[in-house]
């Protein structure tokens, strides 16, 4: 009984855990939310974050360098035989150029004591403590990049997919126009207003856009899993998308400013920090060049023993000192020489990718502003089309259904619409990713 009360209960759990393994979860996420989901769970801001923390730690390095060092220290040694030196025999009255083997000291030695260093003062690791600030605002510059980054692509997959979903919506809008025709064109049919090629021609006008909503399908479900990915979000678990894009999302609010400064853009304060630190090298390596200060002092007590008898009295001989060491660098070679003018070079490099970078953010804020000037003017352009198409479409439905209009006319408008519905979408969504790389260009984003 014991044994199959066992074995109920560990078939017990281990269905809870597979019930756990299978559970999903789902979320309805407008799209800052998924990028809030995303600051917190994908996986290279995560990581950027734990390289701020990596960066404290290791000031907390460079700041143990001014602290003291204190350290302890004790021994005991046991000479299983005491060694032997050599006195030159003439002392003790013996011939010249002999010597007599003798041993001093004792079977047991015991020590321990106390050691203190202080670095009072170091030009390179002056300069390393002034650099902690800079190095902590460069990664933090990085993961700011980084997040920027991730929420760039957050907007336009999330923009795609929710055009996607609009495209599916006008997809079923036409299958169930496309149906009722076929319908209508039944009836006509049997009646002997239509001929069986007008039926069959919207039997192909329908399985197009049945396979057409099919690939859409299948697309719009990649497009998911990869937004999960993106925002390091469980694949198994579900997600909805509740914004729903239209011209709304669109304004101009975005081309209003003026007055750009380069300081808001996060590459360029990434950059300013890298100069930063490489102004910091030269600094350090020409400090190098002075002399380097410090101070110890130690405090132990050593004793000898014929016996292993430290513990039971006995004599304990101190020694204490403090010292006071300088330093001074002559000639290493002209390596000091070479490291600051390395140094030198490599901010030249550095204000030459500032320079570099300040002009094409002038490219990017420039081609990103006709680019959104333009795409909203095609998103007008577009929508007309569509409405066109569809008041076209809609008198050339009255006219086949009057027995006036054929079904190569019905067909043609139906192409037409579903062509201009899909041309508006594709503008809009382009648009959309106009107005964020325009944001991101502007450091707006």
């Amino acid at each position: 009984m014991k044994k199959l009360l066992f074995l109920t209960l560990s078939l017990v759990v281990v269905n809870l855990i597979q019930a756990q393994d299978t559970t999903t979860t789902s979320h309805s996420f407008s799209l800052e939310q998924c990028v809030a989901y995303a600051q917190k769970n994908n996986v290279q801001v995560k990581n950027a974050l734990l390289a701020i923390e990596v960066q404290a730690q290791s000031n907390r390095e460079i700041a143990a360098a001014a602290f003291p060092t204190i350290s302890t220290s004790t021994g005991v040694v046991d000479y299983t035989k005491i060694p032997t030196s050599l006195l030159p025999a003439q002392i003790f009255g013996g011939p010249a150029g002999t010597f007599i083997p003798v041993q001093f000291g004792t079977k047991f030695n015991a020590n321990y004591g106390a050691n203190l260093q202080q670095l009072l003062f170091d030009g390179q690791v002056f300069i390393a403590l002034q650099a902690r600030a800079t190095s902590m605002e460069m990664v933090r510059k990085n993961a700011a990049l980084t997040e920027e980054a991730i929420k760039a692509n957050i907007y336009k997959i999330y923009y795609q997919l929710s055009a996607s979903k609009t495209q599916l919506n006008i997809l079923d809008a036409n299958i169930s126009r496309i149906k009722a025709l076929a319908h209508d064109a039944e009836i006509m049919y049997k009646n002997g207003f239509a001929e069986k090629l007008d039926i069959d021609k919207l039997s192909v006008q329908l399985n197009n856009l049945e396979t057409e909503k099919l690939k859409a399908n299948n697309s719009v479900a990649i497009g998911y899993m990869g937004l999960k990915m993106l925002m390091g979000m469980p694949v198994k678990d579900s997600l909805i998308l509740t914004d729903v894009i239209n011209e709304s999302s669109l304004n101009n609010d975005v081309l209003t400013e003026n007055n750009f400064e380069y300081n808001v853009r996060k590459d360029y304060q990434y950059l300013g920090t890298i100069k930063k630190l490489n102004e910091y090298n030269i600094k350090r390596y020409q400090l190098s060049n002075l002399p380097t200060i410090a101070m110890s002092g130690s405090y132990s007590k050593n004793a000898q023993r014929s016996k292993f008898d430290f513990f039971e009295g006995g004599n304990w001989f101190t020694t204490s000192l403090i010292s006071l060491n300088i330093s001074l660098p002559i000639f290493n070679g002209f390596a000091t020489d070479a490291r600051i003018k390395r140094t030198k070079v490599e901010l030249r490099q550095t204000e030459n990718q500032i320079e570099a970078l300040k002009n094409n953010i002038d490219n990017e804020i420039n081609q990103a502003k006709l680019n959104y000037m333009s795409s909203v003017a095609t998103v007008g352009f577009q929508k007309n089309n569509m409405n066109l198409a569809e008041k076209v479409y809609t008198q050339t439905k009255k006219k086949f259904e009057a027995g006036t209009g054929s079904n190569t006319e019905i067909s043609a408008a139906q192409a037409d619409l579903v062509s201009a519905q899909n041309n508006y979408m594709n503008a809009l969504y382009a648009a959309l990713i106009a107005k964020v790389d325009l944001l991101k260009a502007t450091g707006k984003l």
